[in-house]
């Protein structure tokens, strides 16, 4: 950011510097209580400082935000977008999410915060339409809105984690007092989408952190069905999945992860919510990371024999026994989380040995038992299984266990198995085994992830026992627009609040205007001495600065209080947190609502009766959208060039009722054979 600034100490100007993590917190640097439309311009005025260019004739401003710890310096731009000047005046978010009735505001403001190799240069043409910034927010001037993008440490940045720029983000839009935004929930990791893995985690999606919620489903899906189809996939019991598996060629991997993480929990996991919760919770505290690739490097061998020569003497060939043959003899504990325990005590003492290079790779007693203890909660367990690893065959490797003469300290190391090494058996008195035992193929805990994974493809997605599991996932997948409202609040005493509506006083010549009401209400903000013309005066003002139709609308009444004299104070007259329904004329029917001019419908099988921004294809014969999909054309196909929905296929050719029919200009294609037209 160093040229940016130096751009700025040349203009004569010392921009204003805040915190990452503590601005936009209540106070800090403002605390505006005044509608949207007001806050943001109050924040431009007093946190940004304008730049010296524009961007296709929008104006541009730039708040600093520090990095506390890091010192590095964060770029937040605003870009203010008049509607009127704009070659796109209609909003597709909007559409989409479900506000088409919206009036087309006459302001947007863009709040980015580009990819870091940006940082110190100036905004480019074109910056609006960019996906790889770090941040993208646009807010409407009524105080709706949407956002566009967000991507921190996986999505390019280097020093941005996404849930710190959604934290920026959340603290901006409360404080700048937003009504709605929404966020269309695309993103992914590691192939899967987050809004089912975290939907099944934690029953809403990772947005819902910070109050995201159900807002617009695709393809018909309702809050009811969706939050049904949740409860329907995360209450899968595990065991009923492991007895669904046991015919698979998957089970003996789907059952090493179940016994795995269990062994791991400290609290009773039953359901498929319950592991996949625990797992996404462990990912950032697992200790080690088993490095098997690495073990068999023979300079490390090497190297850790000569240290355990040097250390125990030159030893004549010891009688090995297995782990599992020794440890289960008068155990309280069943054999397989004895041998759980011995996996990961061997795995700290490979980890200590890839650490030091073979070299000093013994471990004493009490650092063993500390290693274990982080994954492992029974610490009597932990203690019979050290006890019973002296010269045992765990995994391919022999345990050594020796009391050092100087310190009287007991020490673990390993060693791999060579052909003198004799290992005793149940079944034959000597068993000597030339070759270590390999490992099996799969082995959770290495990588959560990819234990996530495994898990999210064969039960979330290839759940093949249970066709309404299935279902259920796809219901959570087509659900993708999600919504944080900050509700109408009067805490105030110093001010008047109310939530107005527009109401025509000519219904014959503003029909549409009825028919598609203003049912969100503006928010109007008075001194608590106003009088009744103040009001008046203010939802003139409001509406004029907020709506491209009501440029200009002159309000005549408020319903209600019809022949009450402009001079008359409010207070004692309406109560203040109140809904008003303002009476006036002057609407412009040009710029109107968001769905634009356009006058197409939306009836679907599915239930969708809107945008909701899914891929459509109009019938050429009644003009009604429908999805391609459930009209049967995958999303890999080209629409065709004539499409008759089912309802004109009934019509036209009833033998073949309940087939919709694809031409490709000619003639009439369905299961029932060609007819011509």
């Amino acid at each position: 950011m160093a040229t940016l600034l130096e751009a700025y100490k040349k203009r004569k100007r010392n921009p204003k510097i805040y915190g990452l993590h503590t601005f936009a917190h209540p106070g800090c640097p403002i605390a505006p209580s005044g509608p949207f439309r007001d806050n943001i311009r109050v924040f431009l005025q007093q946190c940004s400082e304008p730049e010296a260019y524009n961007i296709d004739g929008m104006p541009v401003w730039c708040t600093f935000l520090v990095h506390e710890d890091r010192g590095f310096m964060v770029p937040l731009y605003t870009i203010e977008e008049s509607v009127k000047h704009s070659l796109t005046p209609f909003c597709d978010h909007c559409r989409c999410t479900g506000w088409s009735h919206h009036f087309v505001s006459k302001r947007k403001y863009h709040m980015i915060i580009p990819v870091d190799d940006d940082w110190n240069k100036p905004l480019e043409e074109g910056v609006l339409d960019m996906q790889t910034h770090l941040l993208h927010g646009l807010i409407h001037c009524n105080g709706f809105g949407h956002l566009i993008s967000i991507n921190g440490i996986e999505g390019g940045s280097k020093y941005l984690c996404g849930r710190q720029i959604m934290d920026l983000w959340d603290r901006i839009c409360t404080n700048l007092h937003a009504r709605k935004i929404t966020v269309e929930d695309v993103s992914k990791k590691r192939s899967m989408d987050l809004r089912l893995l975290h939907g099944v985690a934690y029953g809403h999606p990772w947005f819902g952190r910070w109050g995201y919620r159900f807002c617009n489903g695709s393809f018909g899906v309702t809050q009811l069905r969706y939050e049904k189809a949740v409860e329907i996939v995360s209450l899968l019991e595990l065991d009923e999945i492991t007895q669904d598996f046991t015919t698979a060629a998957l089970y003996r991997d789907f059952k090493r992860i179940i016994c795995y993480y269990r062994d791991l929990s400290e609290t009773k996991l039953v359901t498929i919510r319950d592991l996949i919760r625990f797992m996404l919770t462990l990912k950032s505290r697992v200790p080690f990371q088993r490095k098997l690739a690495n073990l068999t490097s023979t300079a490390s061998s090497s190297a850790c024999s000569k240290a355990v020569t040097k250390s125990f003497g030159k030893q004549k060939p010891v009688k090995c026994s297995r782990f599992s043959d020794v440890a289960v003899k008068g155990s309280r504990w069943p054999v397989r989380r004895l041998e759980y325990v011995a996996d990961v005590v061997v795995d700290a003492l490979r980890e200590k040995k890839l650490t030091n290079k073979g070299v000093n790779c013994m471990m004493t007693r009490q650092e063993v038992r500390d290693a274990a203890r982080l994954q492992i909660g029974d610490t009597g367990l932990i203690d019979y299984v050290l006890k019973s690893m002296k010269n045992v065959v765990v995994g391919g490797l022999i345990v050594r266990h020796n009391v050092n003469k100087s310190t009287r300290i007991s020490e673990f190391t390993i060693e791999e198995l060579g052909n003198d090494s004799r290992v005793d058996s149940p079944e034959q008195e000597t068993e000597v085994l030339h070759k270590p035992v390999p490992p099996p193929a799969f082995l959770p805990g290495i990588d959560v992830y990819k234990d996530v994974h495994f898990l999210y493809r064969n039960v979330l997605m290839g759940y093949r026992s249970s066709e309404q599991i299935g279902l259920a996932a796809q219901t959570v997948l087509d659900t993708k627009i999600f919504v944080k409202e900050w509700p109408f609040k009067d805490e105030d005493d110093e001010l008047l609040r109310f939530i107005c509506h527009v109401v025509s006083k000519f219904r014959d010549l503003e029909s549409d205007f009825y028919r598609r009401e203003f049912s969100h209400g503006e928010l109007i903000v008075l001194p608590l001495h106003s009088t009744y013309g103040d009001l008046k005066a203010e939802v003139e003002n409001a509406m004029r600065d907020t709506y491209c139709a009501t440029e200009n609308f002159v309000v005549t009444d408020i319903e209600g209080l019809e022949g009450t004299e402009d001079s008359e104070v409010l207070f004692g007259l309406v109560e203040s947190g109140s809904e008003i329904r303002a009476k006036g004329f002057g609407i412009d029917s040009g710029l109107m609502y968001e769905s634009g001019v356009e006058n197409w419908t939306v009836r679907c099988r599915c239930g969708a009766r809107d945008d909701d921004g899914e891929r459509m294809v109009a019938c050429d014969i009644c003009e009604i959208w429908q999805h391609t999909r459930c009209c049967g054309i995958e999303d890999s196909e080209v629409v065709p060039p004539l499409f008759v929905c089912v309802g004109c296929c009934d019509s036209l050719v009833p033998s073949v009722a309940g087939s919709s029919l694809v031409c490709d200009g000619f003639g009439v294609e369905s299961s029932a054979g060609l007819w011509e037209l």
